[in-house]
């Protein structure tokens, strides 16, 4: 007696969208795993394809960092939600004076979603995890019926080892009167980039995401012995939300010079246009420095040397007066509180 089987999917499909069954832990599963992530992510460890991966350190001071990416739209003027996915969490592992070693990584696929569109997307994460020197060496995938995410969302997890110098580096501890503001170039570009193309604005503007690993940039500077006293990326809240955050916490006052902060003549077009505050707009490759006062021409000779850096500027300096608040002069000779933004000006950044 024949038996039919009735197939759960429609077989057509399976080379060109992800299916239901992609996530099913069966065959299909298996043929995404090994016909795309080892295709591009391959390394020694990954091909065991373990449920926890083991590795070696060369210190027993480890730093860990997670981020989860629903970025819309999923590429944009710079990069993707790949490229940022990797960026994200080797940024938040150096600002924190880690060397960031290996990544996991977390898909969440929605049924529909094209093969070649998730190829793209592994591709674009395998380039820039190497180019920031990391092997991504864990992974899962999940598949959710259509309707149930936007396409595709990505978590990332980030290892990395500190040198015991470093271990304070996010604390600010040491900070005084007299220290320097840094940051490494122009703010708001991906931010501006991101609403510019989500919109469909059509504004005849050159604005592309400054998406980028630091990791390498920020190496650099901390070679310099009791230079660099704090550093944060500026993602979320822009610029003036790192800077609000650390001078309530350790409570120091601060001094901006808005002619000091460097940005582009066509974000701060676009900025104007749709009435958003470069302040407080997203960033995806800008780390904030707080500096020695007497290591700071150091500092700035190292960042303009590396080219993620070539544009960093001194923007402001730390104070003993107005403890816990940050003032700013503006280019019209006045001055403005710079306060926390109270929402977000742009939900689903990053």
């Amino acid at each position: 007696m024949k038996v039919l089987v009735t197939p759960t999917t429609d077989m057509r499909n399976t080379d060109k969208y992800i299916t239901m069954n992609h996530g099913s832990g069966g065959r299909l599963s298996q043929r995404l795993i090994e016909e795309l992530f080892l295709k591009y992510f391959s390394n020694d460890t990954l091909r065991q394809m373990p449920d926890a991966s083991l590795f070696n350190s060369p210190s027993k001071n480890l730093a860990i960092s997670t981020d989860s990416f629903v970025v819309d739209p999923i590429f944009f003027p710079g990069g993707d939600i790949g490229k940022l996915a990797v960026c994200g969490t080797v940024n938040d592992l150096a600002v924190s004076g880690a060397h960031p070693m290996v990544l996991s990584c977390g898909f969440i696929l929605e049924e529909g979603l094209e093969l070649s569109v998730l190829e793209k997307i592994i591709q674009s994460m395998a380039v820039t995890a190497a180019l920031a020197d990391v092997q991504i060496i864990a992974g899962d995938t999940k598949v959710v019926p259509k309707g149930k995410c936007d396409k595709v969302f990505i978590n990332t997890t980030g290892v990395g080892w500190v040198e015991p110098k470093n271990k304070t580096i996010s604390s600010g501890i040491g900070i005084k009167e007299g220290d320097k503001i840094i940051v490494n170039g122009p703010i708001a570009e991906h931010g501006m980039a991101i609403m510019n193309e989500r919109e469909q604005l059509n504004f005849k503007s050159d604005c592309v995401s400054d998406c980028a690993c630091l990791n390498a940039l920020i190496e650099s500077t901390l070679s310099i012995d009791n230079a660099v006293l704090f550093m944060r990326d500026a993602t979320r809240g822009g610029l003036a939300t790192v800077l609000c955050e650390l001078s309530e916490r350790i409570n120091v006052g601060m001094e901006l010079v808005e002619e000091q902060i460097p940005i582009t003549d066509s974000t701060k077009a676009l900025c104007d246009i749709l009435g958003f505050d470069p302040l407080y707009v997203a960033n995806e490759g800008k780390v904030v420095m707080i500096v020695a006062s007497n290591k700071v021409d150091v500092v700035l000779g190292k960042l303009h040397e590396h080219p993620l850096g070539k544009k960093a500027q001194i923007i402001g300096s730390i104070t003993s007066k107005h403890r816990g608040r940050i003032y700013m002069e503006t280019s019209v000779g006045g001055k403005r509180i710079v306060d926390v933004l109270t929402g977000d000006q742009l939900p689903r950044i990053c």
